[in-house]
């Protein structure tokens, strides 16, 4: 069961996907793809954990409700919306729709945030600037340059790369290892034979169901014991 809720915002107003009934509730953050068939199938699989999921339309400044296949003809479209992407006003709107998700009726408890690829970094920079009770962040290209957010994040923090990522190089993934080091509440997990989006099971071109099979177990551990 999913519904629309909107978020308001100074200058306008976007909507907000809600899948669940009761229990924590996670931010899911789109890729560059928009909210479209693989961010409902992430949903429906974190609602059978016992999540209530939002979504948000981070492309509706540019083209609201935006989404498409996920092919190689969509990717230069999903490149040119994230090339028109405001980062400062997107952080901004995702924490207002954090916000509309802790105000939910159904969320009971801890709320984190999950974003991959455009998404992981969206998610990660919101997590250095909001209240997240957690992070997962899924190959966030951004995030090696954006180290220096780190230490805003009080939240546990887990990310995941692939160690064959043709747009993540392997230089960069050391560098977050190498500023998660020491750090207790921060895990940094390289799938060796994941290339990018391997996670992504509605995209043929990028999927890897093994690789993505142990980062999702990954995952529901993680979030397990983060936000139970």
């Amino acid at each position: 069961m999913t519904r629309t809720e909107k978020v308001v915002v100074p200058d306008g107003e976007f909507d907000l996907r809600v899948w669940g009934e009761r229990g924590p509730g996670v931010l899911l953050v789109q890729e560059i793809f928009g909210v479209g068939e693989y961010m409902e199938a992430v949903a429906e699989d974190l609602v059978a954990l016992g999540y209530v999921v939002a979504a948000p339309d981070m492309f509706w400044r540019i083209e609201p409700g935006w989404t498409t296949v996920h092919n190689e003809e969509a990717l230069p479209k999903g490149m040119s919306m994230v090339s028109q992407f405001d980062w400062e006003k997107g952080v901004a709107d995702a924490k207002a729709a954090l916000d509309v998700l802790k105000g939910l009726p159904e969320v009971v408890g801890k709320v984190g945030v999950l974003g991959f690829c455009f998404g992981g970094t969206l998610a990660y920079l919101l997590a250095a600037q909001a209240e997240v009770d957690s992070l997962v962040s899924f190959y966030g290209s951004g995030v090696p340059a954006a180290l220096d957010q780190l230490d805003a994040i009080q939240a546990p923090v887990q990310f995941h790369f692939g160690g064959a990522d043709a747009y993540i190089p392997s230089e960069d993934v050391a560098r977050v290892e190498q500023a998660a080091d020491g750090r207790a509440n921060v895990e940094v997990h390289v799938q060796k034979d994941g290339g990018h989006a391997f996670h992504n099971r509605k995209a043929p071109m990028f999927y890897q169901p093994e690789p993505a099979e142990r980062a999702w177990r990954l995952t529901e551990d993680f979030l397990g014991r983060t936000l139970s």
